[in-house]
């Protein structure tokens, strides 16, 4: 038996079919691909797909881009105080990234160091 919700999505879609609205959809035709969800556990499958689906990312993988985007405006910096301050960012996100991942020091991702920077900074500033 169909409840009154499902009897009111079937309805809509056979309205849909009838005004063409499925005609040309992307992929239409072609078989459909399925992902390898092989690596993810059945009850977290589905929580992984609705967050895949909604363009969010796990915390790790956020971190990750704050990462690569701070080293990236670093990389084009050239006042060195400003450098210091970003670089100091950079290693903080790179340590919480290191103690969410809970692996041995050895895979860990080194934080970045400039000496010659840190010395320039002190000279100027000490």
């Amino acid at each position: 038996m169909i409840t009154g919700f499902e009897k009111i999505v079937e309805e809509r879609i056979k309205q849909a079919q009838k005004n063409g609205e499925f005609d040309n959809l992307q992929g239409s035709g072609k078989p459909l691909v399925f992902e390898d969800e092989g690596r993810v556990s059945g009850e977290l499958s589905l929580a992984y797909k609705i967050l895949k689906n909604a363009d969010c990312l796990p915390p790790e993988l956020e971190l990750k881009k704050e990462i690569t985007k701070t080293e990236e405006l670093l990389s084009g910096m050239e006042e060195p105080f400003e450098k210091y301050c970003l670089l100091k960012k950079l290693n903080f996100l790179i340590m919480k990234l290191n103690s969410m991942r809970n692996t041995p020091v050895m895979f860990e991702a080194p934080q970045q160091y400039e000496a010659k920077l840190i010395r320039r900074i002190e000279t100027v500033h000490g």
